[in-house]
């Protein structure tokens, strides 16, 4: 499977693109695929241990989205940094797109960003990520082929006390095209429990990258969450 790096020349390796002229229906993302901080971060005021924490990317959810595009011969768009630094499943505007605090923990890095330095991971994260899925898809959509955009997640067992039952998580709108027959086959198939919009929802801001780059397309499109602790 081909590989590249997309990045503009102020943000090395921020994003990769694999398998840029597959010729599957699907192009992927995996959103929080790396729990890395380039050095210019040092450790954002966290101990080490801390960036092994889903609060620093989806643990798992990078070798899941790998072998689907093995399998479906799709386009994977992952990103390299982790999103301590800038979470790029988030719109500009969105209060979690740097946080000061992920979950419950304090995030001391992030807690006085001046205006400036705030623009610089935008350039460094976010901007080098959405301008490589606009480019897989607008170059897909200009040759003709099929199109559908899938981002896959991992989600924590337990999150702030409350225990998940669910092992697996599709997450849609009011666009089903994708949800509905993978949330079928996943009931058919039967001995795990299903989450329709758990634990998450396009209500708490987890869809901005497939409203993006999908829903503004009228792309076919849906989010896949798994329970961390069944991936391995």
């Amino acid at each position: 499977m081909g590989e590249s790096c997309r990045a503009a020349a102020n943000a090395p390796d921020s994003v990769r693109v694999t398998n840029p002229q597959g010729q599957g229906a699907y192009v992927l993302t995996c959103d929080h695929a790396s729990n890395f901080l380039p050095p210019e971060f040092g450790t954002l005021g966290l101990a080490e241990g801390e960036l092994a924490r889903h609060i620093a990317w989806d643990p798992g959810a990078l070798p899941v989205a790998r072998r689907m595009a093995e399998m479906l011969d799709a386009v994977l768009v992952e990103t390299c940094v982790s999103r301590l630094v800038l979470d790029c499943n988030r719109a500009l505007d969105a209060p979690g797109l740097i946080p000061a605090v992920s979950e419950t923990t304090a995030i001391p890095g992030n807690a006085t960003l001046t205006a400036a330095e705030r623009e610089a991971r935008i350039a460094r994260c976010w901007r080098p990520f959405h301008d490589a899925v606009e480019a897989v898809i607008e170059d897909r959509l200009a040759r003709g082929q099929e199109c559908r955009l899938v981002s896959v997640h991992s989600f924590t067992p337990v999150y702030k006390g409350l225990t998940r039952p669910w092992q697996v998580g599709i997450i849609h709108d009011d666009d089903e095209r994708l949800a509905a027959p993978l949330i079928a086959m996943l009931e058919r198939a039967g001995g795990f429990s299903v989450g329709v919009n758990q634990p998450y929802s396009p209500a708490d801001g987890v869809y901005f990258t497939l409203e993006k780059h999908a829903r503004a397309r009228g792309l076919a499109c849906a989010m896949i969450e798994i329970r961390n602790d069944e991936i391995g």
